[in-house]
């Protein structure tokens, strides 16, 4: 069972958005059902992690109480408390962290800040910007920039993309979805 955590609902961007992949045959529905509310205990412990960011995405994988958890964080110690965290939630029975760390460069730096303030800035994402978690998320690795998280429409979806290609990004990858795709997927899930 896949679960992503995007960019709708946390501390400083961490949004719970859950992408799900189809559940294995064999796997009963009621391991289906524990793993579903685990991984919404997972997310709810990542989602209060207060370090976590519009530059940082994790996705969690988790099956029979084992944890995966995947993504980039922009520094070493966000990596470790988020296993720790994530170790902390009941029914967790073991974490296998594969959780990258984003290079320091101070161009992606600059370049993340810059497409923040361009997309944030930009009257049509003002009602992103003020919520207390923005649900966009700008992962910046050597100069190439990937867009995460959910969006209430596919003009925000491509607004948003364009504002980011606008940057002096060597590449923008729009991997944004819609609500209504994360509804539908979270139904599948289930």
């Amino acid at each position: 069972m896949f679960r992503k955590f995007s960019a709708i609902g946390s501390a400083l961007g961490v949004a719970i958005a859950l992408t799900a992949g189809a559940a294995n045959a064999a796997t009963s529905d009621s391991t289906v059902r524990k793993d579903f509310q685990l991984f919404k205990d997972v997310a709810k412990s990542v989602d209060r992690y207060t370090q976590f960011t519009i530059f940082d995405d994790i996705s969690a994988n988790v099956k029979d109480g084992v944890v995966t958890l995947t993504g980039k964080v922009t520094m070493p110690y966000k990596k470790d408390d988020i296993e720790k965290r994530v170790a902390k939630v009941d029914g967790v029975r073991s974490v296998n962290d594969q959780i990258a760390v984003l290079p320091v460069s101070q161009f992606d730096e600059q370049l993340r800040y810059r497409i923040a303030r361009s997309i944030y800035g930009n009257s049509n994402f003002w009602n992103y910007a003020i919520m207390p978690n923005p649900p966009i998320h700008i992962i910046v690795e050597r100069g190439r920039v990937t867009l995460t998280g959910v969006v209430q429409s596919d003009v925000d979806r491509m607004l948003a993309r364009t504002l980011a290609s606008q940057s002096s990004a060597f590449s923008v990858t729009n991997a944004l979805k819609t609500d209504a795709e994360m509804r539908d997927l979270n139904e599948q899930s289930k």
